[in-house]
């Protein structure tokens, strides 16, 4: 069948290890195999990326020191949809204009036509493709990408069971920050990780490109309580500078979700909040480390590069602003790691600490499976990285939200020019918080200079059809008014 049934938890699956014949290391294809693991909305609060001190990650932890960790990288967009887009299709949003949130299975056959996919360019190059959890945003897997796409949904679910500590903010879902009392195996996250894990015990005839996406901490911020346990309360509440907007442009000052932060005061909610999400965050670390114990127990696990990223940061109070959709360095930096479990040989932690943008990924994995990516993919791989963390970039990382709104970080600086050009600079190595905009001092205008040079000089017209309208930002196609409701320009009728 296309979607197969999720067949064994991981304690059946590590002792079949033993029990079958798989295929001995010289018998393992030339190429090697992908394991992809997508996460979504996480920030840089893990243990490798130090982004809270209270932050337990022992699983992804171990990963980046057997990897290469990219302690400086970006997404492309800060929203799912387009974010997922640029990473998988290897196209800007301002080249492809997938600036938005979209429901590809609305899309018309033509508008996908000059874009392959990350799976379904590993299919057409011969690999067995499978996939579980989030990949796409908004996209029904298609045999076109995919040998087999597990499918939770066709299962019978038992309903979460909330325990009455934690948050919830009125009746919405959504808004839940409450630990459940299920076992591990009823939440979706294990199920699509379960999937992987039997994925690995196989034995495979051909190279395979395996996608887990694992969905937490996205909302609800619900986690099995084991994890919430792991943090006190209180939990350390982040850096926050109470005057933050007061030298941040209008275009800017209107993207932070103040609704949120207020509400969360008044209720005496942050603490609550943050303590969600880091449980959430430690839920997807133990299915992250369920992944990588089926890989180092199968005979895959010298042949395999591992690719670990999310699809943006998270804000959780910086600059009063909750969730993504900012072009800050909470919402824009994400974790990003590669492992090449063929180069076992070097035992040191590598770091490269450079501006990257996750733009990179597709022609980087294409690169270190001996392919060639098709032409019209944009970034560049960092193969040669890889093996010397100190050599430099081409380009620094991009990131869009919304036609004309662009941030450029590289190393130790973040530029950002708003549709209406209004400006902001930050100095990293001076003001990692981001407090002090310096864009209007004479003094950095080279830097400006600089990195000004990157932005696209071209802008590509906002894709209209299968676009979520609620999801335009503030740009040149939806400009700030004082309006509390506007339309796209584009999608006004005339």
């Amino acid at each position: 069948m296309y979607f197969d049934k999720l067949h064994a938890p991981l304690i059946t699956i590590l002792a079949t290890f033993q029990a079958v014949g798989f295929l001995q290391a010289e018998k393992l294809p030339a190429r090697p195999n992908v394991l992809f693991i997508a996460i979504d909305d996480m920030n840089d609060w893990t243990g490798f990326l130090g982004g809270h001190p209270q932050a337990q990650t022992p699983h992804m932890d171990r990963l980046a020191k057997k990897g290469v960790n990219f302690t400086n990288a970006h997404c492309s967009a800060p929203g799912c949809s387009p974010s997922r887009n640029a990473l998988l299709y290897g196209v800007e949003p301002y080249k492809s204009g997938l600036y938005a949130f979209y429901d590809q299975d609305k899309f018309s056959k033509s508008q996908l036509e000059d874009y392959t996919s990350l799976p379904e360019f590993f299919k057409n190059n011969g690999y067995a493709t499978f996939g579980s959890g989030k990949i796409h945003h908004r996209r029904n897997p298609t045999p076109v990408e995919w040998t087999e796409f597990y499918d939770h949904k066709a299962e019978k679910r038992n309903p979460l069971i909330f325990d009455d500590s934690g948050y919830r903010q009125g009746k919405s879902s959504k808004m839940n920050f409450k630990p459940t009392l299920n076992p591990l195996e009823d939440h979706n996250d294990y199920k699509n990780a379960s999937f992987g894990t039997e994925i690995l015990s196989r034995e495979h005839t051909k190279p395979f490109f395996l996608a887990v996406g694992i969905v937490k901490p996205h909302l609800a911020f619900v986690a099995p309580k084991q994890f919430f346990d792991l943090y006190p309360d209180p939990v350390r509440p982040p850096r926050i500078r109470v005057k933050d907007h007061e030298d941040i442009p209008a275009v800017g000052r209107a993207m932070a979700k103040l609704k949120d932060d207020k509400r969360f005061k008044s209720d005496g909610a942050w603490n609550e909040v943050r303590r969600a999400y880091l449980a959430c965050i430690s839920w997807a670390d133990h299915n992250v480390g369920r992944l990588i114990a089926a890989l180092e127990a199968s005979p895959y696990a010298d042949n395999t590069v591992v690719v670990l990223w999310s699809d943006h940061g998270y804000s959780l109070g910086e600059k009063n602003h909750f969730r993504k959709f900012a072009l800050w360095e909470e919402t824009t930096r994400v974790p990003f790691i590669i492992w090449d479990t063929r180069n076992q040989k070097t035992k040191e932690t590598r770091v490269v600490d450079d501006g990257v943008s996750l733009i990179n990924i597709y022609k980087t994995l294409a690169d270190l499976s001996g392919l060639k990516a098709p032409d019209y993919i944009d970034g560049f791989s960092l193969a040669p990285q890889m093996l010397d963390p100190s050599k430099p970039f081409k380009a620094p990382a991009i990131c869009s939200w919304g036609r004309g709104n662009y941030t450029v970080r590289d190393k130790d600086w973040r530029y950002t020019r708003y549709y209406n050009g209004g400006e902001e600079l930050y100095h990293h190595l001076k003001d990692s918080d981001e407090w002090t905009n310096l864009s209007a001092n004479p003094k950095y205008v080279a830097h400006k200079k600089r990195l000004a040079s990157y932005l696209p000089v071209k802008e590509a017209p906002m894709v209209e059809k299968g676009i979520e309208t609620w999801s335009v930002p503030i740009s040149a196609d939806k400009p700030l008014t004082n309006k509390k409701k506007t339309k796209p320009a584009s999608l006004k009728k005339n």
